[in-house]
């Protein structure tokens, strides 16, 4: 591990300490709320880290959905305790909030990265990586957006919303393992290569960080709701920027310093696949688990959640298949993130 990794790593394991001792210490709700938030953010990093590590000894797509799937980690934590506190408004929107973080803000912030390092200024990708991350994000957020607006119309059908909504968690999560086994079994075995941590260091950091983010989630949705209170923000805007920023973005910041760095096909790819499977995985996987909690999630979502969802499995599809990223689509995707973030905060 590089020094400032090791740094890095340290500078997290004491803020999350703090941030415990915020929490039973009983300090002041928003200056636990304070430290948590970035605590969150950096168990989230260290788990990418990890990851990356653990998935050198598989084959690159194995990598990528080792990366996906324990990269929300700490997201998924966030929202399973909201859920048992009854925030149904904040664990919802942070789950639709993390699409919209990493398909907007993230690939946004990719492609300008990428395409203002070119000389050319375009960022030039091969968009088979893309292509198959692009159709399974349209065909499950199409499923979302037909449910939702369903639930929504206030007919007969909306008396039976949670029964809809946990049938179509079961068929996306069918779509869902039909694209993942042959996209895995396709990969090859990488080439050997000495790792930059250790296996056993990579698993130990990996489980660490994941007990640690279990334990700062559950203080951050503590801190959360009298944080809200007295910030004066909706629990809309809670969800869709600070959890969703705080538990998923920061971690899939990996792709624009990936981008920055000229790796243009891994950078698309890393965050395709994890708008992907943020879609067809983690937002059908949470609906059943929330059955469990007291508070159930559903599909039943915001007008302007469907509408927004709709255009972005669009946009995502449109910017990428072509295999070019212009500054103007990154900066326009950034744009479209902070209205909706700017619409959120006065729900």
């Amino acid at each position: 591990m590089r020094t400032f990794e090791r740094v890095a790593v340290a500078a997290v394991v004491a803020l999350a300490a703090i941030a415990g001792a915020a929490h039973y210490a009983h300090w002041t709700a928003l200056l636990a709320f304070a430290l948590a938030t970035p605590a969150l953010a950096g168990l989230a990093w260290i788990v990418s880290v990890a990851t990356e590590n653990v998935g050198e000894c598989v084959s690159p797509p194995a990598t990528g959905l080792l990366q996906a799937t324990l990269g929300n980690l700490p997201e998924l934590f966030v929202v399973v305790f909201a859920l048992r506190a009854g925030e149904r408004a904040v664990a919802q929107s942070a789950i639709v909030g993390s699409l919209f973080a990493t398909a907007l803000l993230v690939l946004g912030l990719v492609i300008l990265a990428g395409s203002l390092r070119s000389s050319e200024r375009v960022m030039r990708f091969d968009p088979k990586v893309a292509r198959d991350a692009s159709t399974l994000l349209l065909a499950c957020v199409f499923i979302i957006v037909i449910v939702g607006l369903s639930l929504s119309s206030g007919h007969g059908v909306s008396h039976h919303v949670k029964l809809i909504s946990a049938i179509a968690a079961v068929l996306l999560l069918t779509v869902y393992v039909a694209w993942v086994v042959p996209y895995v079994r396709r990969g090859e075995a990488p080439a050997a290569g000495e790792p930059r941590i250790a296996l056993a260091s990579a698993l130990a950091l990996l489980v660490l960080a994941g007990v640690g983010a279990g334990f700062v989630s559950d203080w951050f949705v503590d801190a959360l709701k009298p944080s809200i209170h007295s910030l004066h923000i909706s629990p809309a805007f809670a969800g869709l920027v600070i959890v969703a920023i705080a538990g998923n973005a920061v971690e899939q910041g990996v792709g624009v310093v990936l981008a920055a760095r000229g790796k243009a096909d891994l950078a698309i790819t890393v965050v395709v696949n994890s708008v992907a499977q943020i879609a067809a995985f983690l937002f059908p996987a949470l609906v059943l688990i929330s059955f469990a909690t007291g508070t159930a999630l559903t599909f039943a979502l915001s007008p302007i959640y469907i509408g927004a969802l709709a255009v972005t499995a669009i946009v995502v599809w449109q910017v990428t298949d072509d295999g070019e990223g212009h500054p103007y689509e990154g900066w326009a995707l950034v744009a479209t993130y902070a209205v909706l973030a700017i619409i959120t905060l006065y729900e």
